[in-house]
This record gives structure tokens, sequence and C-alpha cells, in this order.
């Protein structure tokens, strides 16, 4: 059947936490400041369904979950930019294009939502993320834009969606 990309169900809150967290940990960036120690990883489904200029998808393959990314209209971002949120997949699922496919459907996404702008948060840990970031065409801000509340991401971008 493949990989289906979906709208986050409140029953995924669980095993999206657990993969957002495991990813930090893999690779050393479960700090203080960062999603690891936020509350709404554990509610994204809440979060999401709160803030009607937001969306968060669950890609999945036979009923198993692979991973999550999403869009979110943060606090202080500009009335047409919004935040590429909690992208994160599992060690299985990476490597094989679905974080391409994850990026593409959430700028799409935010794209219909009428956001002329995608900015993100990073680490310098999640250096494979970067990359991919960077072939997106996302470009290095000097600071970071709104408050997301995530003070221990060093690296921030953003990106104008085309059409």
């Amino acid at each position: 059947m493949g990989i289906q990309i979906r709208p986050i169900a409140l029953a995924d809150n669980v095993a999206i936490a657990s993969i957002i967290r495991s990813a930090l940990k893999e690779f050393g960036a479960d700090k203080p400041g960062t999603v690891y120690y936020d509350e709404t990883t554990d509610h994204l489904f809440e979060l999401f369904s709160s803030n009607q200029r937001s969306a968060y998808f669950i890609a999945e393959e036979d009923g198993v979950i692979l991973g999550g990314a999403g869009y979110f209209h943060s606090a202080g971002l500009p009335d047409d930019t919004c935040e590429l949120v909690k992208m994160y997949l599992t060690k299985e699922a990476r490597g094989k294009g679905l974080g391409r496919k994850m990026i593409a459907h959430c700028l799409a996404e935010a794209k219909a939502k009428n956001f002329d702008y995608v900015y993100l948060e990073s680490m310098p840990e999640l250096k494979k993320a970067i990359q991919v970031y960077e072939q997106f065409g996302f470009e290095y801000l000097k600071g970071p834009m709104g408050n997301t509340g995530h003070d221990g991401c060093g690296i921030w971008m953003i990106k104008k969606i085309e059409a």
C-alpha cells in the first residue's frame, strides 16, 4: 500500500512523542530548551487542533507510524509566516526520501493556508536535516524569529514558499 501522509489523530500522540524524543536522544540533542522537554510534545493532536493556522501530519506504512511534521503559526511571527515544526522520523524511515516528502507536503499545505514564508529552528546536532533544509532552499538567519519557546536551538532558517 505504501507510505501514507495523513493528519494527526488523538491516538497518535504517544507514538509520535516517542519518535521525537528518541530521535533527539539519538543525535545528542535531548537538551533543555528543545521539544524534548516541551510538554506539548505529548499532546500534539490537541496543540494543532487548537490553532486554526496549523496542521500536523503523520507518515505511516501498514499502520506503523514512521514520523511526522507540521507547520504552526508561532507567536510573534509575521502573519504571512509559519514555522516548520517537529519534523522527526524513526531511524528505520530515514534515508529513503520520506523527510523530503514530509517537508514538501507541509510546504504545500502551508501555501494553501496562504502562508508565504516558512521559518524553522534547528540544532547543529541534526546535520542531515539541515542539509535537506538547505536543498529545499531554506536560507540562514542571524537570529530567531517570533517566540517559539525553544531557546535551545541555535540555527534559524527561512524559505519563501513558491507557488
